[in-house]
């Protein structure tokens, strides 16, 4: 054969070579890369987080009771105290005058009950001598009487003896409202002393207000006074002067807002992971304790129902989760008002199928059905009725993988999920474990249709190409 034919047929192969690798290479062009994962069972854990600050269950700015000048401070911030130590004093120079001179009125009120009560006894012994006498006189009046009306002793005796008869009787009168005078006078002195008294605890209770003491056992978390300074009480529209803050640190809490869109899913007794940002690394255990029922506006955290504006913006819920008292937990290193993310375990599944979230998109089932039937295209007919301005009910569901004709495709399934986790999402209905499905990426599952060709791609997904997809 001469080189000139060999060049000629080696020519030809090359050209029908190249021919055959561009129709090849433009039939892998049509083919999508898609990238899969599986249905896995495995243990779902559903979560709801809320950012907020520790806080104590319980604490009490101390207030000022009494107006003055702080002429004590026995406490600082980040000290710990007993229930009934004194925290402070504020000047009680007049208060204690009116005590003592109270106390002094006092002491002359039971000086004259004494006296009211000897002179008692002195109206008691003068209306015995007076009924003695009044005895005597009746004798001698009795007496005479007799000797009259037997014409023994002269008118005038009888008279005289009658006479003083009389007297003796009004003596005793005398003497017994006398007695009644100086018990009337006791009783007098005795209310008078009573309401001295009742005056006094009065002046007592003033004076104990110039002293503040703890409530409760409790850590003082705030001390915004200094001795010398003026104190003022609180009125109707005025607030008082505050000496303190004490918190009782035996019940400590991170009370966080919730999205409006979650807090349905957060019920009392939850359990919830509790970190701060002031101890990295670390959690604390807790669980729900309070859930509020009113919505708080995020931007200002008044809520709703005091709102005087029309503005619709997003919405938070309170919710209170109290920190257990646990030998790992060591509360003692918290403090209030330390920035702190609770993590709320709101339904837990054990060995759930689950599939990524990422995965899930709604379509029309009709549609996709009628896809996959023709090879990923729509017949001339079918497309014209989708332009239609009709609504169509989507559905949510997955494509998994299919082999037909000796090719991979992709075919849309329903699905029925239910409780849906930091990444994975459980699937009630529609897939069973080990099926492939396709999870990415983002912009090839906006665009994905039943009956597509695909191909398998295995380069990680990145950040930017792992959105949920639609």
């Amino acid at each position: 054969m001469s080189a000139k034919k060999i060049i000629i047929l080696v020519v030809v192969v090359l050209v029908l070579g190249g021919v055959a690798a561009g129709v090849i290479l433009h039939q892998q062009a049509k083919i999508v890369k898609v990238v899969t994962g599986k249905a896995l069972r495995q243990d779902l854990v559903a979560s709801v987080s809320g950012t907020g600050q520790i806080k104590p269950k319980t604490y009490v700015n101390i207030g000022a009771t009494s107006f003055g000048r702080i002429t004590h401070l026995y406490v600082k911030e980040g000290d710990h105290v007993q229930k009934g130590a004194i925290l402070a004093r504020v000047e009680s120079v007049q208060p204690e005058a009116t005590v003592d001179a109270q106390q002094a009125a006092i002491a002359s009120s039971k000086t004259d009950i004494s006296s009211y009560v000897a002179a008692e006894k002195t109206a008691e012994a003068n209306i015995a001598e007076a009924r003695a006498d009044l005895e005597q006189k009746k004798l001698d009046y009795d007496r005479a009487q007799a000797l009259y009306k037997d014409q023994l002793i002269a008118k005038q005796d009888f008279d005289s003896k009658q006479a003083a008869f009389d007297v003796s009787n009004a003596t005793l009168a005398q003497r017994i409202a006398a007695l009644d005078q100086a018990k009337a006078q006791t009783d007098s002195q005795r209310a008078h002393l009573d309401q001295a008294q009742a005056s006094q605890r009065a002046n007592f209770d003033a004076l104990d207000k110039t002293i503040s003491r703890a409530p409760f056992d409790g850590l003082v978390t705030n001390v915004p006074v200094r001795e010398g300074e003026t104190v003022v009480v609180g009125i109707q529209n005025a607030e008082g002067s505050t000496l303190m803050t004490l918190a009782d640190m035996s019940v400590i809490t991170a009370e966080v807002k919730v999205d409006e869109t979650d807090i349905v899913n957060i019920a009392l007794g939850q359990s919830a992971d509790v970190t701060v940002d002031a101890l990295p690394g670390r959690a604390f255990k807790g669980h729900v304790t309070e859930v509020g029922d009113q919505a708080l506006l995020r931007t200002t955290g008044i809520a709703t129902s005091q709102s005087t504006t029309g503005t619709e913006e997003a919405k938070d819920f309170k919710v209170v989760v109290t920190l257990d008292q646990t030998p790992g937990n060591h509360l003692d290193e918290l403090r209030p008002g330390l920035s702190t993310t609770a993590r709320i375990t709101v339904a837990q599944r054990p060995g759930a199928l689950t599939i990524p979230i990422q995965a899930l998109v709604q379509r029309d089932p009709a549609v996709e059905k009628t896809l996959l039937e023709n090879d990923g295209k729509l017949p001339q007919t079918v497309s014209a009725a989708t332009t239609a301005p009709a609504k169509t009910e989507l559905a949510q569901g997955v494509y998994i993988l299919t082999t037909t004709g000796g090719k991979l495709r992709v075919a849309f399934v329903p699905v029925t999920t239910g409780v849906t986790g930091a990444t994975d999402i459980e699937v009630l209905s529609g897939l069973n474990p080990g099926d492939e499905i396709v999870i990415g990426r983002y912009q090839i599952l906006r665009a994905l249709k039943s009956g597509t060709i695909v191909k398998r791609d295995t380069t990680p997904i990145t950040a930017d190409t792992s959105s949920s997809s639609s």
